[in-house]
């Protein structure tokens, strides 16, 4: 099991100022946890619990888990176990935010959705008393054939897709949530930074295949591209799902300048960085990229 720090400093004077944070103007300590995970849903949940619970321990004020956290494994079984927003997954990860008193994003997990026969891809977001502060059902869904390289997927035939961005409002900032496959449609996340966001969480399960080409340089541009910290756990290695046979990792911490702050190895573990919303502000006034974009010329409306 792997364990990261952010580059810039010890773990102990971050956590620190993480204590002394007082909302979105301070600083604070994120952590990514990267899972592997099955069809086995309490070994699921034992790897990720343990994972999240070192994490606050080393004083991290929002812990983020990767897409399919509590489940991955066969499609037709994901639909069958799917389970509503009041049912006992979201119930477990509600009561240890609580019991941690942290922000949570419980990357994604299969909702029960309206027709019987798929599920809602979802991300859920946990304050520090356990209730929920935004739910994002995944907009952008995997349908691809990758031919040679042997990634086929159609995630649309078991997965119903949600229909608006989210952008939540907390004590620690604004996150814009996406998940996975999202990374690869720059424009969703301009919606999102115009609606406030200051960090982009993107839990996912990337392939193998497509991690070790695009997840760095996708990850990496979201950030530079919205000025905005990303916050990206991601699941790794084999799991028992035909169409995804195994993932990339590389769980990471982008700045918004597009510097890795940290990020996790091979195998499940995590990693910790500070968050400072005020570098956001900083460089955001220093180059009003925002500002700049040209949407009437080139779209035929204002961005703003």
């Amino acid at each position: 099991m792997t364990f990261a720090k952010s580059n810039n400093e010890p773990i102990r004077e971050t956590v620190a100022a993480s204590l002394e944070s007082d909302g979105p103007s301070g600083s604070f300590l994120a952590a990514v946890v990267q899972l592997n995970s099955t069809s086995d849903l309490d070994a699921n949940w034992c790897q990720a619990r343990d994972l999240i619970v070192e994490a606050a321990r080393r004083g991290a004020s929002l812990v983020a888990t990767p897409e399919n956290t509590n489940f991955l494994g066969p499609h037709d079984r994901k639909v069958a176990l799917a389970e509503p927003l009041d049912g006992p997954t979201v119930a477990r990860f509600a009561d240890l935010a609580r019991s941690l008193r942290i922000h949570l994003l419980l990357g994604s997990y299969n909702e029960r959705a309206a027709t019987p026969d798929r599920c809602h891809n979802t991300s859920v977001l946990f304050d520090p008393t356990g209730a929920i502060r935004a739910v994002y059902r995944k907009l952008h869904l995997f349908d691809v054939d990758l031919g040679a390289r042997g990634v086929r997927f159609q995630e649309s035939a078991t997965v119903e897709p949600g229909t608006e961005p989210i952008v939540a409002k907390t004590a620690l900032g604004s996150l814009g949530m996406s998940i996975c496959y999202d990374l690869r449609f720059a424009e969703f996340y301009q919606v999102l930074t115009e609606r406030g966001a200051q960090i982009l969480a993107v839990p996912s399960a990337f392939t193998a295949t497509t991690g070790q080409a695009h997840w760095e340089v996708l990850i990496r541009a979201r950030a530079i591209e919205n000025q905005a910290y990303v916050i990206a756990p991601a699941q790794t290695g084999r799991h028992d799902d035909e169409g995804l046979r195994a993932s990339h990792g590389e769980s990471m911490i982008v700045d918004p300048w597009g510097v890795v702050l940290a990020r996790v190895g091979e195998g499940p573990g995590l990693a910790l960085a500070e968050i400072d919303l005020q570098r956001v502000e900083r460089i955001r006034r220093e180059m009003p990229v925002a500002h700049h974009r040209r949407c009437r010329v080139m779209f035929g409306f204002d961005s703003r």
